[in-house]
């Protein structure tokens, strides 16, 4: 069995021998296996719930029993027969519609239903402009540096950038005053370490509105275009500027977001700094055929970096530096949507030497991410969409095929090293620069409890939440609100989740087409989102909160290229795994320049339903690539941008309001659950029975007999954009000073992405405590913090 001894440079122990686990493997279309961990059988009424092969690309429908993956309407005359009808969330409260739509307002004003809580709360209210007093000290450095900077200014008459401080800058969003940096610099994490610098023009004026001409870093120009009465604002010598709106009825990123009556229509930008195959097929074409052939972004970076002809792992580079641009941003706040979810993969901050991704290099277009949101008045939710070892073996996990988060020898030391990176990204997202642009964090996306198990699972959420709690401290306006997933068991499965827990939300991906295969018309499908999930919202918004569906799509069969994953075959035709016999062709499904207006109408009209019925949203995904092999967009049902394009996306999401109807509505959201009174009272009893770490990992180890990791390694700050001013240094709380978890030198680990059946050799050292090195111990935050700020790295040329 493989043993793959780390390189860093770590303190030392000794190794022991231990348990052994086995995990069988899943032989798939393409000629390659995956592991599915022997334990990791789906739970009674599960298998509609979760891809049936741990290749499967997206989750499937995850609002548990009932969920339209479990049914069919060919099997059946009253196919929702048994499920709540035609139920949107709750209605928006009167004198609240300052933030809302044309049609969300004449709901409003007609006394109907609308898809949001009733009644804002008091605690939650309308935020000031003023930041709470942060935990660090940099505000006192920050007057003294400021009063420095000022006479500077004066005494040689160059222009220089000033940053916000802890308080919000407040400039009037009618301000035309012209760039005087000279430079045309863009601040959005180019430049620094031989990096590149904007060498184009910046436009004269510093914000916009519909009609205006926008000048991008590289020096090109495009028309900003925005009917709903969006606003750009972008002042190179106020770079942290917050007064840019995306829409009339979208508050500006000055006011804080109020989850209560303002409606989260959003959009994942997936295949970006995550690349997966059915969305970027272009990237993978070249090397389906390779040794080995690339199916994930693992094997992807492997082929790639063998590749050096057409310039190795730095391909990466040039694809997120044109799959996503700026103009990317003012469409989607041109398509009446306020959000955008951003995945991320956890080598934009580190990778170990035996990974194969291209370090750090997606941090500078994260920057970017975050720049563009802020000009163009979008908000983000961060999404942590990759963890060490794979959280759920998908394609998009980094590595397809095993499971070793929280699961197998090596779960434990993983979930140490993912404890740490989500405190890296909290620390960098905290810093008032940011609050307002990312208001939410997503920490883990699709983690399949059925291997992990649902203790374990919660045990990590917990830990992940007093990591991040220690770090923002409680209550509303105090960080982010941190989104945690269902793991496929429905809604209903974590109503009780860590009572007392201070703002989180729960996200839910409603997927169709993962399971069972409908046979019925487009059209007999357009009421199946309000039949079947829209009472499931309007009842977790009531009784845990913030509620979620962080990725849904328009597909109604898993037809597209690679939608299952690399030569895995569809559903739809047969030939995806054991299969249900051929339902029908993909060709017609592919090839949506042949589609009838009535099949755009229907898809049309099936979005809206999906709109309402969800309530609060982001679909899966802004856009798709092209194939390399015939030119086209392959997989349509799954494009955002391209439906706008062609016609069968609604051009004004509002028009979903009230389209399912509103028979149960959601009760208004309670302090407790935005941040007020009681948020952060967790309970000894609930602690107590939510460890940290859990007392097994799967499959049945015990938790202090497994390799762990030690709390010496130095923290990898996150780099702040340049050129950038002021005191802001990618790391909020100046009192989190623990060292991050690294390999014990001298120790041999199993590989932390390998065979789960791998021997466990127990603890480097003898039993461990895991749990006593996380960033509440006062004695680890005594230690000095030794900062390893990640360069920003070279821009590769075009070729």
């Amino acid at each position: 069995m493989d043993q793959t001894p780390f390189t860093r440079p770590v303190s030392t122990a000794s190794a022991a021998g231990g348990d052994r686990i086995s995990q069988a493997p899943t032989v798939f279309a393409d000629g390659y296996s995956e592991g599915v961990p022997a334990a990791a059988e789906p739970a009674p009424g599960l298998d509609d719930l979760r891809p049936p092969t741990a290749l499967a690309n997206r989750a499937s429908a995850a609002f548990g029993e009932g969920s339209p993956s479990n049914l069919s309407v060919a099997d059946s005359p009253q196919p929702f027969a048994n499920l709540p009808y035609r139920n949107s969330l709750a209605p928006t409260a009167a004198g609240s519609a300052q933030h809302l739509g044309d049609s969300d307002k004449e709901a409003a004003a007609a006394g109907s239903d609308a898809p949001l809580g009733a009644s804002p709360s008091p605690d939650l209210g309308q935020q000031s402009d003023e930041h709470g007093a942060p935990k660090n000290s940099r505000k006192k450095l920050f007057f003294i540096l400021g009063g420095v900077a000022a006479l500077a200014i004066i005494a040689v008459a160059v222009a220089v950038p000033v940053a916000l401080t802890h308080t919000k800058k407040s400039s009037s969003a009618s301000s035309s005053a012209s760039s005087s940096s000279g430079s045309g610099n863009d601040n959005n994490g180019s430049g620094q370490n031989g990096g590149p610098t904007s060498s184009g023009p910046t436009s004269s004026a510093v914000t916009g509105s519909d009609g205006s001409t926008i000048t991008t870093e590289n020096g090109t120009t495009f028309t900003y275009v925005n009917k709903f009465g969006g606003s750009w604002y972008d002042d190179p010598n106020d770079p942290f500027n917050n007064n840019a709106q995306a829409q009339s009825w979208t508050p500006p990123l000055s006011q804080a977001w109020d989850f209560q009556n303002d409606p989260m229509r959003g959009v994942n930008i997936g295949g970006w700094l995550v690349p997966e195959p059915f969305i970027v097929p272009a990237l993978f074409e070249p090397y389906v055929n390779a040794t080995p052939a690339a199916h994930d972004e693992w094997t992807l970076s492997q082929a790639m970096a063998a590749d050096t002809a057409n310039g190795g792992l730095d391909q990466l580079e040039k694809h997120y530096d044109t799959f996503i641009t700026e103009e990317d941003f003012a469409q989607i706040a041109a398509a009446g949507l306020n959000w955008i979810r951003l995945p991320i993969p956890f080598w934009a901050i580190e990778k170990y030497s035996d990974e194969p991704f291209l370090e750090g290099v997606a941090w500078k277009y994260a920057l970017k991410a975050f720049k563009w949101a802020r000009k163009y008045g979008l908000r983000i939710n961060l999404d942590l969409h990759t963890i060490p070892g794979s959280q759920n073996g998908y394609n998009h996990s980094g590595k397809g095929g095993q499971i070793n988060f929280l699961y197998g020898p090596m779960g434990l030391a993983n979930a140490q090293r993912t404890i740490d990176y989500i405190r890296v990204i909290t620390e960098f997202i905290s810093q008032p620069e940011y609050t307002s642009v990312i208001p939410m964090f997503s920490i883990i996306n699709e983690p399949v409890v059925t291997s992990i198990g649902k203790d374990q699972l919660t045990s990590f959420y917990l830990q992940a939440h007093d990591t991040i709690r220690n770090i923002t401290g409680t209550g509303t306006g105090n960080g982010p609100f941190i989104s945690v997933h269902d793991s496929f068991q429905g809604l209903a499965a974590w109503q009780d989740l860590l009572p007392g827990h201070d703002r989180m939300a729960l996200d839910v991906h409603p997927y169709l087409i993962f399971s069972s295969v409908d046979r019925s018309p487009l059209a007999e499908q357009i009421t199946k989102p309000c039949d079947s999930w829209a009472s499931d919202m309007n009842t977790s918004w009531t009784n845990f909160g913030v509620s979620i569906a962080g990725e849904f799509s328009l597909a109604i069969n898993d037809c597209g290229l690679w939608v299952n994953g690399v030569g895995a075959g569809t559903r739809w035709e047969g030939t995806f795994g054991d299969g249900d016999g051929v339902q029908g062709d993909c060709t017609p499904w592919n090839d949506y320049a042949s589609w009838t207006q009535d099949t755009k109408d229907n898809f049309k009209a099936f979005a809206l339903h999906n709109f309402d019925s969800l309530g609060h949203w982001f679909f899966w995904t802004w856009k798709i690539g092209a194939s390399s092999l015939t030119g086209k967009i392959e997989s349509p049902m799954w494009s955002y941008q391209l439906g706008l394009q062609e016609g069968w996306m609604p051009d004004d999401p509002t028009q979903a309001t009230g389209v399912c109807g509103n028979t149960s509505p959601a009760q208004p959201l309670t302090a407790e659950m935005i941040g007020g009174a009681g948020a952060g009272d967790i309970s000894a009893t609930v602690r107590a029975a939510d460890p940290w770490p859990p007392a097994q990992i799967q499959p049945g180890m015990n938790a202090n007999n497994v390799p762990v990791y030690t709390p010496t390694g130095a923290i990898p700050t996150l780099a702040m954009p340049t050129p950038t001013s002021g005191t802001a240094d990618g790391w909020y709380d100046a009192a989190d000073t623990r060292p991050i978890y690294t390999p014990i030198a001298g120790c041999t680990y199993p590989d932390a992405w390998g065979s789960a059946d791998a021997t466990n050799p127990g603890p480097c050292g003898g039993t461990t405590n895991a749990g006593t090195t996380d960033n509440t111990d006062t004695l680890a935050r005594r230690i000095r913090r030794v900062r390893n700020v990640i360069p920003q790295p070279r821009r590769t040329p075009a070729p």
